[in-house]
Formats: C-alpha cells, structure tokens, sequence
C-alpha cells in the first residue's frame, strides 16, 4: 500500500570514524550505488512520500551529492552529534507541517527491503501508536533485546543492562521506527539524555511513549541480514556480498543462467531478461540491459550499456557507456566499444576499439580496428553503413563516413569519406627488395657477435 502522506526522515549525519576514508560514509557504495541513494530509494519504494535527510559529518558533500541524486529531499544540518533523537529533531521543520505518519531510517542501513518498511508503516494503520523494526538473531550480542508482551513492544534492554536471561532473548532492536502522525515532535521533547554518554536516543521514544499509554509494537523482519549497518570497510564488504547474493539468486529465478554464480557481480539497477546466459567472472555496472537469449561470455565488462536479443558478447569484452548493441550482434574478445551503436547482425569480433560510432547492419569489422574519435579536445563520429567490410587494421580517422556495401583494405587509415560500393585503400605501396633481408639480419649477427667479443 502506497502512503504519499508518510514522511522518511533518514538519519546520516554520523561521523564514520571507522571508515578512514576522506569520503563520508553515506557515498561508500553497496552495489554500484551510494549507501544514502539506496536507503533513499527504498523509502520510496515501501511507501513514504516525502523524505528528509538529516546530514552532519561532510555535509558539503553529502549535500552536493543529494541534489543531484534526490531533489524532492528537504535537507537538514546536524551540527553537534548528540544522538539519534537529538538527529531526528533538526529535521524538526520538516515535520511540524507533517500531518502524516513519519518513518526514521539510518543512512548507513542500505540493505533494508521496500516489503519491510511498507509493513512497519501498515503496522500504524492497525492501531500501533509507535512500530519498531526488530530482528532475530542467532548472534545477539551488541544489541538491544526486545520486550514483548500481549504483542507489545514493552521496553527496549541494552545489553550492558541485560540480565542472563534478557541476554538469551534473541529478538533485537534494529532501530528502525515509525510513528503516528503528530507524536514524533513530542516525543523528541521529552527523551532525555540521563545516560553515560548524556546522547538522547531515539528508541527511548518507546519507554516514553508506553509510559503514556501509547501503544508500542514490534515488527519482526524475515531476514536478518536486511539489518546489516555499515561503520567500517568490513562491514561495507559484507553488505556488498549479501547485496550481491541476492542479485544472484533474483536473477536465476528470473531464468537466468549463471554459469559460476558466485564470479558473477551486478549493479543495483541491473536487468537481465530471460534466458540470458552468464559465463563466470562478468561484471554489470551500473546501467547494463541485457534483453533475453543473449550470451554474456567470460571475463566480460559492462556499463551504462544496452544489449539486444540473441547478442553475444566477449569473453574479455568491454562495453563503456552509450554501447547500444542490437539484435544478434557478435562483440568479441578484448573489444571495446563505447557511445556506439552496432545495428542488427554486425560483428565486431577481435581486438577493435568503437568509440562515437554507428555500425550499419551485417556490418564486419576485422581484427585490429580502432575509430580515432578524439583529437585531444573534440570527440568526432565514425559512421559506417550496412554491409561493410572492415578490413583487419583499419584506422578511421573520424569524421569520418563509410557508405553501404563499401570495404576497407586490410591496414588502411581511413581520412576521408568513402561512398557506397567502394573500396578504400589507405596505406603506403609495399616495395620488395630482393637480398636485402637476408643481408640486414647478416650484419645484425655480425654487429651482435662483436658486441659480444668486447663485453
């Protein structure tokens, strides 16, 4: 169920200490997206309608990097890190004009499923004042433990206030809430910070509330590894490798087929039609349509690339951004091709580089061939037609245009249109002499010989 009126009020203002990284931890990337844009886009996928982001540590960046990724986002400043509700009230603007129900996310949490979120927030709508994510673990330790009682949420135990007993409780807290419309900015008001870091803690909002007889529950997710927070490049690691077996095991029950699934590593963004074959060690960066009954040979790269029905591409391909192959294309081994597009049929098959070109259909493009698109400023176009022959070696000096049914002589460089039909010869005229390899190799041993009776 879709609730437009519902606010995401995502916390990333944390330090990232653990990180050691000049970049703010929120634009590390799980998945060929940043940690931020993902929590972001789940938001609005489980239902929130407005969003608020809550920014502290590399706040410039951050910013930056949110107005181009999120516009709709209201962004907040905080300026001392004094825990998760006093995070939660710098966004205070966004949510006194709120009249809806108000989500609170962590910026560091990527992998949380939109399923997930969708239901916390339908929890508001069967009657709970405040809904919590919770989780259950076999390795509970470092958590908070939740109390349930009569399908309450009764209190919240740190561990360091955990009894033996609360201890072997294996339902944690993820910290992940939601609230109904209009309790937030009152909660907020009244947590304190009576704690031996003297922070105020958002999941007191539970005791606060319960203790006003709001109703308190827990939802409990399916999977724990939705919960997964990010501090330090482990952890970042780990959330990358259960990001990617989830891609994995969504794209083999699409009808894919992942010859070594494990070697194989996608992007959030992703797609694969069925009947797509995928040899070991291909990598999908961000960008990559692979329509269906397509073969993606081994060792194989693509980005910001499009590939037709029955194409076959590598083993050791390279497909750049702006690489639109059509249907049944042939793209082979150590061929790069980028901001081209190959039409129906055409075959581009051994070390060649396309770049800002247009290959007709039925098109073969021989071994060795390079379009020369850059004169170091401008970036110029090589268009060839239908049912060329490339000749091995070809250069193409761009702008330059080949006509339908034209060929190339094998080793040319090509600096000037050649029309439809015609062939084109582009390189110097061979000359033999007779003896004088012979005779060259002879002085060469001889030169060698005495080089080697002075040393």
């Amino acid at each position: 169920m879709n609730h437009p009126s519902c606010l995401a009020v995502v916390l990333a203002a944390g330090e990232g200490t653990r990180m050691k990284s000049d970049l703010p931890k929120v634009l590390h990337t799980v998945g060929g997206r940043s940690l931020i844009d993902a929590v972001l886009e789940n938001a609005r996928a489980g239902g929130a309608g407005r969003l608020a982001v809550v920014i502290g540590a590399g706040a410039d960046k951050v910013r930056a990097h949110l107005v181009k990724t999120a516009a709709d986002a209201q962004i907040f400043e905080q300026r001392e890190r004094l825990g998760t509700a006093h995070a939660a009230l710098a966004a205070r603007e966004a949510l006194a004009d709120h009249m809806g129900p108000v989500l609170v996310l962590f910026g560091d949490t990527p992998l949380v499923r939109p399923a997930t979120i969708a239901a916390l927030i339908e929890r508001l709508s069967a009657g709970a004042d405040i809904a919590l994510l919770g989780f259950t673990t076999d390795t509970p330790t470092g958590y908070g433990r939740l109390i349930v009682e009569d399908n309450r949420l009764v209190a919240i135990v740190e561990e360091k206030d955990a009894d033996p007993a609360t201890k072997a409780i294996r339902l944690c807290n993820s910290g992940i809430m939601a609230f109904r419309p209009g309790l937030l900015p009152e909660l907020l008001d009244a947590i304190g910070n009576a704690n031996s870091k003297g922070e105020y803690y958002l999941t007191d909002a539970v005791a606060v509330g319960t203790a006003r007889g709001l109703r308190a529950e827990a939802v409990i997710g399916h999977d724990e590894s939705e919960f997964v927070g990010i501090n330090d490049r482990a952890q970042l690691a780990a959330a990358e490798a259960i990001f990617q077996q989830r891609a994995r095991t969504e794209a083999m029950a699409a009808g894919v087929t992942l010859v070594a699934p494990d070697t194989v590593f996608f992007s959030f963004d992703t797609r694969l039609g069925r009947d797509v074959v995928v040899e070991p060690n291909v990598v999908f960066a961000p960008g990559v349509e692979v329509a269906s009954g397509t073969l993606i040979r081994a060792f194989s790269h693509l980005e910001g690339a499009k590939v037709a029905s029955g194409a076959v591409v590598g083993p050791y391909a390279r497909l750049r951004p702006g690489a639109d192959l059509a249907e049944n294309v042939h793209v082979g081994n150590f061929v790069e091709i980028k901001n081209a597009r190959v039409d129906q049929g055409a075959k581009v098959n051994h070390l060649t580089y396309i770049g800002d070109a247009e290959i007709g259909a039925r098109t073969n493009v021989g071994a060795g061939t390079i379009t020369c698109n850059y004169d170091g400023v401008f970036k110029h176009k090589t268009v060839i037609g239908a049912d060329v022959f490339v000749g091995s070696n070809t250069v193409m000096v761009a702008p330059v245009t080949i006509g339908d049914n034209a060929l190339t002589a094998a080793g040319s460089v090509i600096t000037a249109d050649v029309p439809d039909g015609a062939m084109a010869f582009g390189r110097a005229r061979q000359e033999v002499r007779e003896g004088m390899g012979a005779a060259k190799k002879a002085a060469l041993a001889a030169k060698k010989a005495a080089a080697k009776s002075t040393g």
